[in-house]
Parts: C-alpha cells; structure tokens; sequence
C-alpha cells in the first residue's frame, strides 16, 4: 500500500487548526510518538551537556622559541627532542582531554614565554 502524498497534503491544506490538532494527538497516541521540533530538542539537549574535556593547541611557536619547548617539555615530561618537534611541527595539540582550568594554566604557560595556543 503506497501513500499518495500529494492527496493527504492536500486534505490537511483543507483541514482547521484543531483537526490538526487532533490528528497530531491521535498520532502520538497511536505510534507512542510526540510532535516536539527536533531542533528544540536538540538545543536544549546541547545546552544541558557542557564540555567537559579541552584539547590544548600550541597554534604557533612566536619569537622565544627556546623557551616554548621548555615550557612544552614541562607540561607534557617529554624529553627535549620530542618537544623542539612538537614545536617546530605547531600546529600540534599538546595535551588532549584535560579539564577546562588545567587547560587554561597550560595556555597561560604557554602564552608567557610568547606562544599562541588555542583551547579547543
């Protein structure tokens, strides 16, 4: 049995506000269903889950580029290789998944010895 689209939006052109009505009731009833906007739904669900993990981007190394690897080999404990790497490779995550104030010291580390970092 297809549905003939056309037809019913045709009738429901015809239909009052409160045939409507009944008929989104009788709906929702019959398939356990509600006719909630799913955007309203979705905002608000949005809403209530906050962030609660950062990631910690080194964006670019700036002028004092010694002492960016020094402050990225003091928060990560990678040795001096890995850091000047991670440095001169920047655009690089530093830390993933840290809380909302660890990230935000991170970036303030960074930010002192010259370093753009973007909390992500």
């Amino acid at each position: 049995m297809a549905l003939d689209t056309e037809k019913i939006i045709e009738e429901l052109k015809g239909a009052t506000i409160l045939e409507l009505n009944d008929l989104v009731k009788a709906i929702e009833d019959e398939f356990d269903v509600t006719a909630a906007a799913p955007g309203a739904a979705a905002g608000a669900a949005a809403g209530a889950a906050a962030k609660t993990e950062f990631d910690v981007e080194l964006t670019e190394a700036g002028q004092e580029k010694v002492k960016v690897i020094k402050a990225v080999r003091e928060i990560t404990g990678l040795g001096l290789k890995d850091s000047k790497d991670l440095v001169d490779g920047a655009p690089k995550v530093i830390k993933e998944g840290v809380s909302e104030d660890e990230a935000n010291d991170i970036k303030a580390k960074l930010e002192e010895v010259g370093a753009t970092v973007t909390v992500k």
